[in-house]
């Protein structure tokens, strides 16, 4: 991935200096192992734990170019590390790897990494949904205009809106850390998983050691069904990331202007135009959620590989695993950031939704008609003409809203008293169940209006 939407923290997982240490930590432990089998010496196991250990604290660019040099040469990356650290070992380094295949270091080193990735990105989620939850009580009882197909529908609470987000990724918490198990698993079991040169126990304490379950069946490899539910949880996460910041970069429409991105002192939106503030964060967030969706696709197909493996997986996952955890705590972070400084207008969300002169509330009238005793299909012919009128009305010289249209229909005249519509149009009977919801998403209703 890209410096630019790159951090640190998830940066150094994919480092080589990372990996080098988790491939040295699965030999050290099978090794200590081994020891304690009584398969290798115990001194043999010390050794190459102090000094491997020693060889591995501290890699330096020299090292790495020596590693690439010897895989230049073998043409074989787990080879050519266990060349450049048995040089540190000495001849204790031949009780290494014994009974072992390159996939055991290899798909068990993936498996810690997409951990510590995982341990990241529920912390990310926990931010998203700390800014979330506040700004969702902050704005409970906000009214705004609920809107289906673009369109104007019924009014709701912009906390609601925010609180259905905050639900969705609460969900995907939940999802990263059952993925997060899924991937939690080692193998040690050699060239096709029949344990032919190796203890099994040896596989059981490695994967102890390294907070991971021991594969159930493993071939030559982890079966990739488990990465490809993982691959496909952050693709889940990616899309409800672009479903939140679709709906900002909407909001911030000039013709809705609902809310907004915060707008950074010195900030500038256009080379060509000063005025203009753009959602740009979100419109990055969207695109970062395609990248990390990418990954979904080629993870799948890693599922189906030839008898107990083949290699197609191998280059997928060295490009996939560090862009789409790299993309997706990049996004996450940024949507934190966006969430907790968003702009909102609630003066603007009370003009929006009465800009259609109160049709919103058609609704409510409806179900007003059919409890004074008018059919439904009538009741709904009624409603719907004079909501008709009123849109053809909108921004007319002595136009007229909704309510008079009704209060004119001669069909509704002493059907219903003019308390009853004033309960129909009013706003705030959309938000009597707010406590409710609230309540089923965060576990308390929160502060009263």
């Amino acid at each position: 991935m890209v410096p630019r939407y790159s951090r640190p923290a998830m940066t150094a997982i994919w480092a080589p200096e990372n990996r080098y240490r988790i491939w040295f930590e699965i030999e050290a432990l099978a090794a200590e192992a081994m020891a304690e089998l009584g398969t290798i010496p115990a001194e043999a196991a010390h050794n190459i734990r102090q000094r491997g250990a020693a060889r591995v604290a501290d890699i330096t660019e020299a090292d790495l170019d020596k590693i690439d040099a010897i895989e230049r040469e073998t043409r074989h990356d787990v080879i050519a590390f266990l060349t450049w650290l048995g040089e540190g070992i000495g001849p204790d380094s031949r009780y290494m790897h014994l009974g072992m295949t390159s996939s055991d270091i290899l798909d068990t080193c993936l498996s810690v990494q997409l951990t510590q990735a995982a341990d990241l990105l529920a912390s990310d989620l926990d931010a998203a949904l700390d800014a979330l939850r506040a700004r969702a009580f902050e704005f409970k009882h906000t009214p705004t205009i609920g809107r289906s197909h673009g369109i104007h529908a019924e009014p709701t609470s912009f906390g609601l809106k925010l609180a259905g987000h905050y639900a969705e990724f609460a969900r995907n918490r939940r999802r990263l850390a059952a993925a997060r198990a899924e991937v939690a698993v080692a193998q040690v079991s050699g060239a096709v998983g029949t344990f032919a040169h190796l203890d099994p126990r040896v596989e059981d304490y490695v994967a102890a050691k390294l907070g991971l379950a021991a594969e159930t069946v493993s071939t030559q490899i982890i079966p990739r069904d488990r990465h490809a539910a993982f691959f496909a949880t952050l693709g889940v996460i990616a899309s409800g990331i672009e479903r939140l910041a679709t709906e900002v970069r909407h909001l911030q429409r000039s013709e809705v202007r609902e809310a907004e991105e915060f707008f950074h002192p010195g900030q500038k939106g256009s080379s060509a135009m000063p005025h203009k503030r753009n959602p740009v964060l979100s419109e990055n967030l969207s695109g970062l959620a395609r990248v990390v969706r990418a990954a979904v696709t080629p993870a799948l197909e890693n599922v189906v590989l030839w008898h107990e493996r083949d290699i197609s997986h191998s280059s997928v996952e060295r490009v996939i695993a560090p862009d789409a955890t790299i993309a997706l705590d990049f996004a996450l972070a940024r949507l934190a950031g966006m969430i907790a400084k968003l702009t909102v207008h609630p003066e603007r969300m009370a003009e929006n939704l009465a800009a259609l002169g109160g049709v919103v509330h058609s609704g409510e009238v409806l179900l007003a008609l059919t409890r004074a005793g008018i059919l439904r299909e009538d009741a709904y012919a009624i409603v719907q003409r004079n909501a008709m009128a009123a849109w053809a009305d909108l921004g007319k010289p002595g136009a007229r809203d909704f309510r008079a249209h009704l209060e004119a229909d001669p069909e509704i005249a002493g059907r219903i008293p003019p308390a009853a519509l004033d309960q129909a149009m009013d706003p705030r009977l959309h938000l009597r169940e707010l406590d409710r919801i609230f309540t089923r998403v965060f576990g308390e209703p929160g502060p009263a209006l």
